[in-house]
């Protein structure tokens, strides 16, 4: 009898302990529903939208040294946004990022959204919420002058530079084995970092989309003719943020006219 009894306590024991496991997960999983659809509201309430951008990319958004600040149409972008959500452009707080620091960054909560040449994928919308693309540009290579190389087929048995974290080294490693050459892919941690590695011949060619080169030409480079796969760029938020993901996406879709020409005011167009 004493030993049945000590049993029936253990397995009522066993079964509140499961309740009460249950029940917390259900808490946490109606907490974080709650977070995901009063995402607009929460930004709404701090009276300030916080935005990732890059702060190396000519024309996108670049820093600019004698007023301390990024400029670029990437950033206009995001004031417009704020504009839209707060009423005021300047209700904005710019943080930089980089190919390989935006995505945690947005995942771990310091950033409401993203706009930095992002390339949409599809690997990527596993991971991220896109919104349609508002702007679309082919990959380049930026290439010294001196070393007189004539299209991409010329680079083989080349170093090619590319930003880490970036779609780029995957593409160019496709269209070189499409193409039967084989290149070396450098990986560095932005745009400067390529621009001084191609000025100093560490590497042969400096590959990202070709209105990003363009802000690095001077007079001993050039961009090549050829391209490679056009890439398309979202604005970017968490997976679990679906009512803001969706206003985020009928922003693009209502401005495209004000989008398209912040592009030509960047001269991106």
């Amino acid at each position: 009898m004493r030993k049945t009894f000590f049993i029936r306590v253990l397995v009522s024991i066993l079964f509140i302990g499961i309740g009460m496991l249950l029940n917390a997960c259900n808490e946490g999983s109606d907490k974080a529903s709650a977070k995901a659809s009063n995402q607009l509201e929460a930004i709404k309430a701090k009276g300030v939208l916080v935005v990732g951008v890059k702060k190396d990319t000519p024309n996108f958004a670049l820093l600019n040294h004698k007023t301390k600040q990024i400029e670029g149409f990437e950033v206009d972008i995001a004031k417009l946004l704020a504009k839209e959500v707060l009423g005021d452009e300047n209700k904005i707080k710019l943080e930089p990022v980089t190919a390989k620091t935006r995505g945690p960054l947005l995942d771990n909560g310091t950033l409401d959204v993203v706009i930095a040449t992002f390339t949409i994928t599809e690997e990527r919308k596993k991971t991220y919420n896109f919104s349609d693309s508002y702007y679309k540009d082919p990959i380049g290579f930026l290439v010294l002058k001196e070393n007189n190389f004539t299209d991409f087929e010329s680079l083989d048995g080349k170093v090619i530079g590319v930003a880490q974290a970036a779609t780029t080294n995957q593409v160019v490693s496709n269209a070189a084995q499409n193409m039967g050459i084989k290149v070396t892919i450098r990986e560095f941690p932005d745009y400067p970092s390529l621009k001084s590695a191609l000025d100093s011949k560490r590497i042969d060619a400096f590959a990202v989309d070709k209105s990003i080169l363009r802000g690095y030409l001077d007079n001993n480079n050039m961009i090549l003719d050829d391209s490679l796969n056009p890439q398309e760029y979202g604005i970017v938020t968490r997976k679990n943020d679906t009512e803001w993901s969706n206003y985020v996406n009928n922003f693009v879709k209502n401005h495209r006219e004000e989008i398209d020409s912040l592009a030509v005011k960047w001269n991106l167009k």
